[in-house]
């Protein structure tokens, strides 16, 4: 017990002299910073603050990282250190080139499986920087514990952008072809899941017969606390961004049952793993261009309204949030008074300074009643991003 206590102190260690960990909190602040610009430069007030970004780096996906990790050691999901070394290295490369598509787990772990298996083909191992990589590691179990790895990363996303999608959404203006400015949102998010994982070692021995059950071949083991990326980015033009993220996440979770289910079938048949994981790429790219076309016509959710004032956005803990107000949403009147514009909302507002009272038409068409008191401490249009 005392070896493996000591084993968890030292994966810890190796999480924080991981180079990924530190080019994610630099990219995440550069998120935030170009986000709050991009916020200001269109609507002169930014939404989110500008470290909302980092915050949400690690504690967003901690819950779902720790279950992750629970499965992996009670299981003995053992994975080779070369297979690590070659997805830090493209996940690396990923993130620093600004290729966020590519950093879904299932795509730049699917790519790392394909080097294996070059390598395994070719020559079986190679040196490279003083590593020895070995290819044949593919054919000692590792296809199934991988495949099972990925298909809980895969959920893993799904619920992160599933939650936090529509979240990090940052309206913008456009011009629509006929020149009427129009609002799309942008979501671009990074996150940092530390996962547990075993490697073949010389720390820790199986301590019961049961554990791990994917050896790859060895009796001793060592753990590391691994950080796992995922990256995503996706525009909303034709889709409110609370309903198009939750689509996109759902699809994504789907796919991650059916790749963990798939790599459950490879422990039988180990060849379908591979199958799996190279299919379950193929499906995740194709979601991700899927909904990139949907998005590009030329219809959009938000734009100017002649029933009323179109809603882009809402700031948070703001009396239109405390409203239930939401981006998509027309407010007709104000007050009594029916609105069309900016300045004609604003007007409204100060008949009645201290309260105000709407008539909005929802995202069903549907018209509907709010009010809330206004402190002197609130935004002057009360939270509002307007179209």
């Amino acid at each position: 017990m005392i070896d493996i206590l000591f084993e968890l102190v030292v994966a810890i260690g190796r999480f924080f002299i991981n180079p990924i960990v530190y080019l994610a909190i630099f990219v995440a602040v550069l998120l935030g910073y170009r986000r709050v610009k991009n916020e200001r430069r269109h609507f002169h007030i930014r939404i989110l603050s500008g470290w909302a970004e980092l915050k949400g780096l690690v504690l967003e996906g901690l819950l779902i990282a720790l279950c992750i990790s629970v499965l992996s050691l009670a299981v003995g999901l053992v994975v080779p250190i070369e297979f690590l070394l070659i997805i830090s290295a493209i996940s690396f490369l990923g993130l620093l080139f600004n290729f966020f598509h590519l950093l879904s787990p299932i795509i730049y772990i699917a790519i790392g499986v394909v080097v294996l298996a070059v390598i395994s083909w070719k020559n079986g191992t190679y040196t490279i920087l003083g590593h020895e990589f070995d290819g044949n590691s593919l054919e000692s179990g590792a296809a199934i514990t991988i495949t099972l790895l990925v298909g809980l990363l895969l959920i893993a996303e799904g619920l992160l952008i599933k939650k936090k999608g529509a979240h990090f959404a940052s309206p913008r203006f456009e011009n629509a072809k006929r020149g009427l400015k129009v609002v799309s949102y942008l979501s671009k998010k990074v996150w940092i899941l530390p996962i547990f994982l075993i490697v073949p070692g010389e720390a820790i021995e199986a301590f019961t017969p049961y554990w791990p059950q994917f050896t790859l071949g060895s009796s001793e083991f060592s753990i590391v606390l691994f950080p796992i990326l995922i990256g995503y980015q996706q525009m909303a033009r034709t889709t409110l961004p609370s309903y198009l993220y939750p689509k996109i996440g759902r699809s994504v979770l789907i796919l991650g049952e059916v790749v963990v289910i798939g790599g459950l079938v490879s422990y039988f048949l180990p060849t379908v793993g591979l199958y799996v994981l190279l299919g379950g790429a193929i499906l995740r790219i194709a979601i991700t261009v899927y909904y990139m076309i949907r998005e590009r016509k030329d219809v959009y959710a938000v734009s100017r309204n002649s029933k009323g004032v179109m809603i882009a956005a809402i700031l948070p803990e703001s009396p239109a949030q405390k409203m239930g107000l939401t981006a998509g949403e027309v407010i007709r009147k104000v007050n009594g008074v029916e609105v069309h514009t900016e300045q004609e909302l604003y007007e409204a507002l100060q008949i009645n300074a201290a309260h105000c009272k709407l008539e909005v038409i929802d995202h069903k068409d549907e018209l509907r009643l709010t009010q809330h008191v206004v402190y002197s401490k609130d935004h002057h249009q009360i939270g509002l991003i307007l179209a």
